[in-house]
């Protein structure tokens, strides 16, 4: 599993590695049952703290998509497809909130949002967080 981490981003290194293996979880890249790397390899391979990584895995684990076992590791959670579904909903509601201020304060009106956003879904662009060939 390969994460990569911004110290320049501005977001929280702990929520960039939950980002990162919620995405691949939800994506099916990591299965059910599956093993994730231990908090300290986690850490020593990113080059972190082992309190950064044992937040990841808190939050993933709060979020439902994996199980911490004491003595045993990390391990993801059967899915769930309205738990999958609910996290997809969450994720899509932030980006269009921030994306709606952004609207709003460069002086955008909802009919200028509205007409963007059915571009957007008429003609969808690749995603900026993927990586491009």
């Amino acid at each position: 599993m390969q994460i990569l981490i911004s110290n320049s981003s501005g977001r929280p290194i702990y929520e960039q590695i939950t980002a990162h293996i919620r995405a691949a979880i939800l994506r099916g890249d990591i299965q059910a049952g599956e093993q994730l790397p231990s908090i300290r390899k986690l850490a020593r391979d990113l080059h972190v703290s082992v309190i950064t990584t044992t937040r990841a895995y808190s939050d993933l684990a709060a979020e439902g998509l994996i199980d911490n076992i004491q003595g045993k590791g990390s391990y993801v959670r059967p899915r769930d497809p309205t738990l999958t579904r609910e996290h997809a909903l969450r994720e899509v509601e932030k980006h269009l909130n921030l994306a709606i201020h952004t609207a709003h304060t460069t002086g955008l009106t909802p009919t200028d949002i509205r007409a963007c956003l059915e571009a957007l879904l008429a003609n969808p662009h690749p995603s900026p967080y993927e990586e491009q060939p």
